[in-house]
C-alpha cells in the first residue's frame, strides 16, 4: 500500500502563490504517472498536472502558465508551485500515484484564494 500525505494548502489572496508538497512512502521511479488533481465544490474532480515517468509533465489549459509540477526524486516527494492564484483555483488539491503497483491518493489539502 502506497501512503501519499499532502501538505502546504491554505488562504491565499488573488494573485498570491503557495506550494503544495505530496510525500510519498515508495520509490517515486517505481510509479508510472503521478498527478495532481483538484476538486470544488459541487463539481467533478479534474486533473492539474500530470508527470509521467519518462515522459514531460502536462497541464490543464486553466493553470498553464501559472502552475509548475516538480518532483525530488531523494525524498520520494512531488511539489506544486502555483502562482498567480484566482478565486477560481479554490479546491481541495489531492495527490495521485499510479502504477503496477495500483492506484493511490493522498487526503488532499485545502487551497483558498479570496481577498
Amino acid at each position: 500500500q502506497v501512503q501519499l500525505v499532502e501538505s502546504g494548502g491554505g488562504l491565499v489572496q488573488p494573485g498570491g502563490s503557495l506550494r503544495l508538497s505530496c510525500a510519498i512512502s515508495e520509490n517515486i521511479f517505481r510509479l508510472d504517472s503521478l498527478a495532481w488533481y483538484r476538486q470544488a465544490p459541487g463539481n467533478q474532480r479534474e486533473l492539474v498536472a500530470t508527470m509521467r515517468r519518462w515522459g514531460s509533465t502536462q497541464y490543464a489549459d486553466s493553470v498553464k502558465g501559472r502552475f509548475t509540477s516538480s518532483r525530488d526524486n531523494a525524498k520520494n516527494t512531488v511539489y506544486l508551485q502555483m502562482n498567480n492564484l484566482k478565486p477560481e483555483d479554490t479546491a481541495v488539491y489531492y495527490c495521485n500515484a499510479a502504477g503496477s503497483l495500483g492506484n493511490f491518493w493522498g487526503q488532499g489539502t485545502q487551497v483558498t484564494v479570496s481577498s
